[in-house]
């Protein structure tokens, strides 16, 4: 892994331009780049269909629909929520999969969201002129209640949804209105152990074998949602060589961070992310070895923490490489001494520069304390490290509505403005299980984490523990909670302060004790932090776009947006590989031991196979973390493959793109027909989705 970030680090600045970078805007695609690079020009019809067919699952990850009744392909592990919530010890269906026959037989996700993109208006000026010159606590109430009311004008119903999105560090501000669908149902997904074949051994390396995919299907009124835009599917695939796109909602790239900015993420934010999420897979491991039933029930969320482990590790080996910090220290200079030949640009951008630094100073020292009191959506930051798990949460959520919701909505922390209540609602209200033992563990580690960052001696971890341990409080917490009971919850959620006030569950007295701290901790970030960059920011923008104009895509914000590349392998430590592997190479790699066990079905069905159908392939898009269940298409805007993992030297995506080893991994369509064809026998689904001719 070194020695490829090295060598990729050497080609950073120079073979970037060339590549095939960028997570570009749908209202302001390169269309020339791709025309003069590959010979095709998307034309705005053709935008506009590949937008309206692009799905936002709302809990991190993409997908798109793919027939004209709402049927929705994106990954296993974005629907693997659901599964398991629909699943028992009785009916494993993330063990032995799940195939509804007839739509009869779909089942109901309990909080699954799906979100289309159908409109982007640009509204910048109405934000920018709510802060004006206006500084700290003053410039973030002014723009934070001119959001929500832009979000609130905008948002007409429980169907729509409407978000701001802050664009290019505060340089630009975009609005967007999306077709909400709150009812998905599950109909297929493979077994757990063809999805994750190769588990986190394989995890961010090719070659990949893995059938990680999944069918949900958008509902209204209780009927199939019909719609008009769907990716048809191509029965080909895609050849070495051809042009492929990617539409999804990259989570957060960091390309456009300052060098002070980095090195908070290099210093303390990776680090303290990365200790926590091992010492958590530790915790996890023990719990799922210990019952079968352990295993049935945490094996996801382990899986999901060994990723983020290997991810960050990769992110936080990109920074502490001196080549890269050493080529953005000089492309912040270059940028710097241009500003300062344009004495209207210098005096606009001032001392921009040194005030980012200045609250990176301020942030080195508060952030751990900031990380584990508060979870805040609008700061990627605030992780809430130490009220993460689902019933503190949830219990957190009812504590702050009953409070946000006596008060205007523009003054309302951003989660529980008008414009956010039905996906909240869904949140708080979701009809799924919930395990003593495995929230018990979690929710002990969690407090033993907050009290170890803070010290036993603050005052916040006094007042939440009280003369409990972490284990204690946790145990009597979570056995005496009646937030288990989807009634008890949902009368909480509509009586408001006086059902609150009222009520002395012990998880709902924990989530008051840490609501104080944490809206402090919310506070003080925004006023001594966020607010003085995005006021440096936006000044530093709009140098870019003088100098520049707004050619370059802004940073990944989770919102739609489209990359373009080729199928195409790469050189690894003296070994090409190549860009396709095939079904013949799964078998080969089936030991009979996890993670390498093939599902009985596969083996049962190795005789109807052909074993050359390509299986897993790479491409050079673009793309990070929330692209999951992307589609790739080719310029006939059909479907050719799907997004479900990127290489090991992709983990640097956050900060860096470099075309030739990063690469895109995706199930080829092939693939998952053959599949469905020969080895599940879903009829209803092949025909539904049936390509063409």
């Amino acid at each position: 892994m070194k020695r490829a970030l090295v060598w990729a680090l050497g080609v950073l600045f120079s073979a970037s331009a060339a590549a095939d970078e960028g997570m570009w805007l749908l209202n302001d695609f390169p269309a020339t780049l791709v025309k003069k690079r590959y010979n095709f020009l998307p034309d705005q019809k053709w935008l506009d269909h590949v937008r309206l067919s692009s799905v936002r699952l709302a809990q991190g990850c993409s997908g798109s629909f793919v027939s004209p009744d709402g049927l929705i392909l994106t990954n296993h592990h974005c629907a693997h929520s659901c599964v398991e919530q629909l699943s028992s010890a009785e009916k494993d269906f993330v063990r032995d999969g799940f195939y509804a026959a007839t739509l009869a037989e779909e089942k109901k996700c309990p909080e699954l969201e799906a979100n289309v993109l159908e409109e982007i208006r640009d509204v910048t000026k109405r934000v920018l002129d709510a802060g004006g010159k206006k500084s700290g606590a003053a410039w973030n109430d002014a723009t934070r209640a001119e959001i929500a009311r832009i979000e609130k004008e905008c948002a007409a119903g429980t169907e729509v949804r409407c978000d701001v999105v802050t664009l290019y560090n505060g340089g630009r501000y975009h609005l967007y209105r999306y077709r909400r669908y709150q009812d998905l149902r599950l109909v297929f997904v493979p077994e757990f152990a063809i999805a994750f074949f190769g588990g986190d051994p394989d995890n961010f390396t090719y070659p990949r074998y893995d059938l990680d995919m999944a069918f949900v299907r958008a509902y209204h009124n209780g009927q199939p949602a019909k719609v008009e835009h769907f990716l048809r599917w191509s029965e080909a695939g895609a050849a070495e060589g051809e042009l492929t796109f990617v539409t999804g909602h990259p989570g957060a790239t960091q390309r456009r961070l300052t060098v002070a900015e980095l090195e908070v993420q290099r210093d303390v934010a990776l680090p303290l992310v990365l200790h926590y999420l091992l010492e958590l897979r530790g915790v996890l491991s023990q719990f799922n070895r210990s019952s079968e039933e352990h295993k049935r029930i945490s094996t996801a969320n382990l899986f999901y923490v060994e990723n983020g482990v290997k991810a960050r590790r990769g992110m936080w080996q990109a920074l502490l490489e001196p080549g890269f910090l050493s080529q953005k220290i000089a492309a912040e200079e270059k940028l710097r001494q241009a500003i300062r030949r344009r004495p209207a640009l210098a005096h606009r951008v001032g001392r921009a520069f040194e005030e980012i630094a200045a609250s990176q100073k301020t942030l080195r020292a508060f952030l751990p304390r900031a990380m584990f009191l508060e979870y805040d959506p609008k700061v990627p930051l605030l992780r809430g490290l130490g009220t993460r798990e689902d019933l503190l949460r949830i219990a957190l959520h009812l504590v702050r509505l009953a409070d946000e919701r006596e008060k205007p909505n523009e003054e309302r922390l951003s989660e529980y403005s008008d414009a956010n209540l039905p996906a909240l609602e869904q949140e708080v209200l979701v009809a799924a299980p919930f395990y003593d033992d495995m929230q018990e563990v979690l929710l002990a580690y969690s407090l033993s984490k907050l009290r170890e960052a803070l010290g036993p001696d603050d005052p916040a971890v006094k007042a939440i523990l009280g003369a409990e341990s972490p284990e204690e409080l946790a145990r009597r917490a979570i056995r005496e909670t009646k937030l288990k009971d989807l009634a008890f919850r949902r009368a909480l959620f509509a009586g408001g302060r006086a059902a609150l006030a009222e009520c002395r569950d012990p998880l709902i007295e924990l989530a008051r004790r840490i609501d104080g701290p944490g809206r402090e901790a919310r506070k003080q970030i925004w006023e001594r932090v966020v607010a003085p960059v995005r006021r440096a920011s936006e000044a530093i923008a709009a140098a870019r776009f003088a100098l520049e104009g707004t050619a370059a895509y802004p940073d990944a914000t989770f919102t739609l947006r489209i990359s373009y590349g080729a199928v195409q392998g790469y050189r690894e430590f003296e070994r090409d590989i190549r860009p396709h592997t095939d079904f013949r190479g799964a078998f080969a790699r089936h030991t009979g031991r996890e993670p390498y066990a093939l599902p009985a079905s596969w083996l049962a069905a190795k005789e109807r196979l052909e074993l050359d159908t390509p299986f897993n392939f790479c491409t050079t898009n673009d793309i990070i973390g929330g692209n999951s269940g992307s589609p790739v298409i080719n310029q006939n805007a059909e479907m050719v493959g799907l997004v479900f993992d990127g290489n090991l030297q992709s983990l640097g995506g956050d900060f860096y793109y470099d075309g030739s080893q990063n690469r895109t991994v995706a199930v080829s369509s092939r693939g998952m027909l053959h599949a469905l064809e020969r080895i599940y026998r879903a009829e209803r689904i092949l025909k539904e989705i049936a390509p063409k001719k």
